[in-house]
């Protein structure tokens, strides 16, 4: 499903990666066609640099098959599965790639090497999942979160994927994010918890807890997307009807509106793991091939971000 071409949003990423040097990438298990091709199309646009991370023969075999032309692309030879997840992760932890991408392998054995305690990719955050959407029926990029890998966190928990989700659109060129704290109702219940922790993370971002970002919520889908609606609720924000993350109560609710945002409103939607050493590609094998390149766009924007912080910090 695609909005407008040439000059979508998505667009507009890609553009300002023309700029940037390919990234390696670690990409783990790449034996299907799909995922073959989303690493080597990605390449092609000059995004990534794919190191290629599974058994090689059956790599090759999938090539031939599809007519993928991997000549520029480095193989590093994995038996099975766990193996070319583990031997992706070690890549990074070495340095030899700076982002990780999922290939044909489950997304639960990806993550599982990479949470690995002792040869994964932890740091003191809170890994979180970052959908980035082109919605043609909203004026900019919209980040959803957590809508795959936090089924009901807590509130430490959220505070930790509402500081991803900021630090990604730092990355993407937003100056302040508005992150839009979503619950049901626009009002504080404590018969209904995701509203009392959106007042909690408000009052976090008063204290410093969360940084670089505009909290504003609980706000109800209608009031976070729409100024008329705020308006008539009697709600004066910053973020209303401006937001750039909207910020799920739980998985559930996350899934159901990035779905939503897809089916219903022809939304593209790019996807992210945060959290992590390095950002984490996921794609899926349904992923149009304009969300794979997305994706592989998006995370090249975050990892030349984190190269610039590193440079800063090291300075």
């Amino acid at each position: 499903m695609t909005t407008q071409t040439g000059t979508g949003k998505y667009e507009q990423l890609l553009a300002r990666c023309r700029s940037l040097d390919p990234i390696v990438t670690a990409v783990a298990h790449p034996c299907e066609a799909t995922a073959l091709t989303g690493a080597i199309d990605a390449a092609a646009k000059g995004l990534i640099a794919p190191i290629l991370v599974g058994p090689t023969t059956k790599i090759q075999e999938v090539s031939r098959a599809a007519g993928i032309d991997l000549s520029a692309a480095r193989i590093v030879d994995a038996p099975h599965s766990h193996a070319s997840a583990a031997a992706a992760v070690a890549l990074v932890r070495k340095g030899e790639a700076e982002l990780l991408m999922k290939g044909s392998l489950h997304t639960d054995e990806l993550l599982g090497a990479v949470v690995a305690r002792e040869t994964g990719l932890r740091t003191g955050r809170r890994l979180s999942h970052a959908f980035i959407m082109d919605v043609p029926t909203y004026h900019k990029v919209l980040v959803v979160t957590d809508a795959a890998i936090n089924i009901a966190p807590s509130l430490e928990e959220k505070a930790d994927i509402c500081q991803n989700a900021i630090d990604l659109a730092v990355s993407l060129g937003v100056t302040r994010p508005k992150v839009a704290i979503l619950a049901a109702v626009e009002t504080v219940n404590s018969k209904m918890p995701a509203t009392i922790d959106a007042a909690a993370l408000c009052k976090m971002a008063e204290r410093g807890q969360i940084t670089a970002g505009v909290l504003d919520g609980p706000l109800a889908f209608d009031n976070a997307i729409s100024k008329d609606a705020a308006k008539t609720k009697g709600i004066t924000s910053e973020v209303a009807g401006d937001p750039d993350i909207l910020l799920a109560p739980d998985l559930e609710a996350g899934n159901i509106l990035a779905k939503q945002l897809t089916f219903l409103a022809n939304a593209d939607s790019a996807g992210l793991v945060l959290g992590a050493r390095v950002p984490i590609i996921l794609t899926s094998r349904a992923d149009s091939v304009r969300s794979r390149i997305a994706s592989c766009a998006v995370a090249v924007l975050a990892a030349h971000a984190r190269r610039q912080a590193l440079q800063a910090t090291s300075a």
